[in-house]
């Protein structure tokens, strides 16, 4: 880790299991490296809560505060004890000064997360619980540079992981997952999926996207 008992001391918060960091919509002027415990991450979607990510130890969030100056994009809870590290607006050029190394790691993760959330909006935005599904493979095998798209690929990713990235609830999800197992289109494993033809789900789902940037 790259962070040591120094800034735990100084920049170590905790939060009891429940207790909310910060809620979707309010300002927001700091971000967190996750040391220790789990932070679920909610937002309304039409009306309704919806769980969106979990992260673990060794994770960074909230920084797009830092990062565009915008309001909490979510609700940041904590699932069981956490310890995160909180950084402030204000420290943060201190900070990377004098930890180029942690510059550096803050940096790809701050760049893979606008990407990923750009992504995920793109997949909450679709209207179909299967499209939403497919286009988590679809994401989840983009970012794999190992897997030859033209065979079958295996994701290892659970139903509440798809569930998290799809904005959609454990049922739902798993209705939408066992509708494509009974096409064939898809086999469920406990720890994994193995997708029959990616490139097609590729394909619906840009099918439907250009649709909707039509209608």
């Amino acid at each position: 880790m790259l962070l040591d008992n120094h800034f735990l001391e100084k920049f170590g918060v905790e939060y009891k299991p429940g207790e909310i960091i910060f809620c979707e919509y309010e300002p927001g002027n700091e971000f967190y490296f996750i040391h220790s415990g789990k932070v679920r991450f909610v937002k309304i979607i039409n009306n309704r809560e919806k769980t969106i990510d979990i992260m673990s130890p060794g994770d960074v969030f909230g920084e797009m505060a830092i990062l565009e100056a915008e309001p909490r994009s979510a609700s940041a809870v904590a699932v069981d004890s956490v310890k995160v590290l909180k950084f402030h607006r204000d420290n943060f050029d201190t900070l990377l000064q004098g930890n180029p190394q942690l510059a550096y790691k803050l940096l790809v993760i701050f760049s893979k997360r606008i990407y990923d959330a750009k992504r995920r909006l793109m997949i909450l935005l679709l209207n179909d619980p299967q499209l939403k599904v497919m286009d988590v493979f679809n994401f989840i095998a983009e970012g794999d540079v190992t897997l030859d798209l033209s065979e079958p690929v295996t994701l290892n990713i659970t139903t509440q992981d798809i569930s998290n990235w799809a904005g959609m609830s454990f049922e739902e999800t798993q209705k939408a997952l066992t509708h494509l197992a009974n096409l064939g289109k898809i086999e469920l494993l406990n720890d994994r999926v193995i997708v029959k033809n990616i490139r097609n789900f590729q394909t619906l789902v840009n099918s439907r996207r250009r649709q909707m940037f039509a209608e």
